[in-house]
């Protein structure tokens, strides 16, 4: 069988290692850390369009650079309507006029990420909390940076740390789960991923997260009854017609961005 066949390849491939990317609390694709077969490209905002507010703050960011709220909520809008490489810009202009400033450090992690400068999203993030008083979604968007860089155990002692402050939370749980799929130890993946599914609080993308892998454990019907669970028809034959052509795809997905990766789970 075709889908089979693929398994492998699949998960060899540099698309399986962007479906990882999401903890970073932006944007979630399927190229998210925390992966997902669906797409929100407007999460990374907080403002309901992120196209409209790209025109506010960008007004006001243009009128005075150094207006720290205007370049953190312009570098979001931004984010959201996918101009990755201009919100680093914008951001990293905003943190050397206001050096110091988590929230913007934090942001502009989050947009390097997005962009795929996984290195120096990881020291930026570094910088945007401290031990005294660790940030669990940052820890958690350092541990997808890390699995982007192929440092699969560092970013598991990440999650850990996450998880000691935020027990159970299913957006880590995924990406825990994603950084498995990475070093092909799907039973593992699974287990952690059926703890972030089995969460109140899960989403989407732990939901197609699962779906993926127990798609890549061939056992495709089950795959499938998990993507389209009491989902409406049509949203549910989209997830499942997608989790079939990644599955066949010999390259794997395209990874539209190097994780908001919710694949991984990012969020903001």
């Amino acid at each position: 069988m075709r889908q089979q066949s693929s398994l492998g390849l699949l998960l060899g491939s540099a698309a399986v290692a962007a479906v990882l990317a999401t903890g970073l609390g932006g944007c979630q694709t399927m190229s998210d850390i925390t992966g997902s077969i669906t797409s929100s490209k407007t999460e990374a905002s907080p403002d309901p369009d992120p196209r409209r507010a790209a025109e506010v703050y960008g007004e006001r960011y243009r009128a005075n650079p150094k207006d720290a709220e205007a370049a953190l909520r312009y570098g979001q809008a931004l984010r959201g309507t996918g101009q990755r490489a201009q919100a680093v810009a914008v951001l990293e202009q905003a943190t050397i006029a206001n050096p110091g400033n988590k929230a913007l450090l934090a942001a502009y992690g989050r947009a390097l990420a997005d962009n795929g400068n996984f290195k120096q999203a990881f020291d930026v993030l570094g910088r945007a909390h401290s031990p005294d008083n660790p940030d669990w979604r940052i820890l958690s968007v350092q541990g997808t940076a890390l699995d982007q860089l192929g440092r699969h155990d560092e970013a598991r002692r990440y999650y850990g740390s996450a998880l000691k402050i935020v027990p159970d939370e299913p957006t880590v749980l995924s990406n825990l789960g994603m950084s498995y799929v990475l070093s092909k130890d799907l039973a593992k993946a699974e287990e952690n991923l059926r703890r972030a599914y089995g969460s109140a609080r899960a989403d989407t993308r732990v939901r197609q997260n699962l779906g993926l892998v127990v798609g890549l454990q061939g056992r495709f019907a089950e795959a499938e009854s998990i993507v389209k669970a009491d989902l409406p028809p049509e949203e549910a034959a989209a997830n499942v017609a997608y989790l079939k052509e990644m599955l066949s795809r010999k390259d794997g997905p395209r990874a539209e961005r190097a994780m908001p990766v919710a694949a991984l789970n990012r969020p903001d």
